[in-house]
């Protein structure tokens, strides 16, 4: 049985970042043709087609859209593609999980996307802190204003997977909370 771990990063890695790995191109809006993107997992995992289709039905966080022969990320991408996103109104607070150690810098300069093309916020703490929790050392949750950000016109798009996106987070819609500080 193929290791569904390791086929869906390999699909994180092509889809957002790397097409030229796995042979592939992404149109204007990310999308790849399915069937190569098959062909490149069956030879590397010895996955099938049927493998590729459930592994994207079942991804726990929906980063996978199959549209006919088509395949493209939700979003996270680095190279330079246009998801086709409307702009949409937030909820009043986002958050966003991080480490104590990049603190000072976030509240210095504010989030920003640094390799991908936007920030990724999450609607609720314990997405938060799933993502926080991804790197070592003490966690810590951002709240988010993005009720007065989306007031002084700051842009936000959300994803087909329920991640809120926006260009960047100025230091002043941020408030830090440590995990121990959560309810």
């Amino acid at each position: 049985m193929p290791d569904d771990i390791q086929i869906s990063k390999f699909m994180s890695l092509v889809l957002r970042h790397a097409p030229e790995q796995a042979g592939l191109t992404l149109d204007e809006n990310g999308w790849a043709d399915l069937g190569a993107l098959c062909a490149v997992i069956e030879r590397k995992f010895g996955a099938s087609t049927t493998d590729v289709a459930r592994i994207v039905a079942e991804n726990p966080k929906q980063r996978f859209a199959i549209e006919g022969d088509r395949i493209r990320a939700v979003q996270g991408h680095s190279v330079d593609i246009d998801l086709g996103l409307a702009p949409s109104n937030p909820p009043a607070v986002l958050y966003h999980g991080t480490k104590e150690g990049f603190l000072p810098a976030i509240l210095r300069e504010g989030l920003r996307s640094q390799s991908r093309q936007h920030v990724h916020l999450s609607k609720d703490i314990g997405t938060a802190l799933v993502v926080a929790r991804r790197r070592k050392g003490k966690d810590v949750i951002l709240r988010v204003d993005s009720a007065a950000m989306a007031g002084d016109g700051l842009i936000f798009f959300l994803s087909g997977n329920g991640v809120w996106l926006t260009d960047h987070v100025p230091p002043r819609y941020l408030q830090a909370t440590s995990e121990r500080e959560l309810p």
